[in-house]
């Protein structure tokens, strides 16, 4: 389960395993097409990182991150992310499953 580690009042530290990733894959499918963008975005950004990290905020794909955290890292000056490559390997394959329906659920969005 992701825990947040309050480093001080303005920093902190999250810690995510490969359960997170599942949680995170759960709950896109559950809603694909809320979580569209999201999914859409993870699944064709991460090549860029080598599969071995993401930055959710650069993209604005955070909605399914924040889903695990119960907080808002934003509210914070700083935050970094402790995750075992296991949880990018496991969140890509998820969110390669769920691309198709996402892809279609953004298209017929407009």
């Amino acid at each position: 389960m992701a825990t947040v580690e309050h480093i001080s009042e303005t920093s902190i530290r999250i810690h995510v395993d490969v359960a997170d990733a599942v949680r995170m894959i759960d709950e896109a499918a559950r809603d694909i097409t809320c979580y569209a963008s999201d999914i859409v975005t993870i699944y064709e950004k991460m090549p860029f990182f080598d599969y071995t990290s993401f930055c959710f905020y650069a993209y604005d794909s955070a909605r399914l991150f924040e889903f695990i955290l119960g907080v808002d890292p934003r509210q914070y000056n700083s935050f970094s992310l402790d995750a075992p490559d296991g949880f990018f390997y496991t969140l890509y394959g998820g969110m390669a499953a769920l691309y198709g329906p996402a892809k279609q659920a953004l298209t017929a969005a407009g």
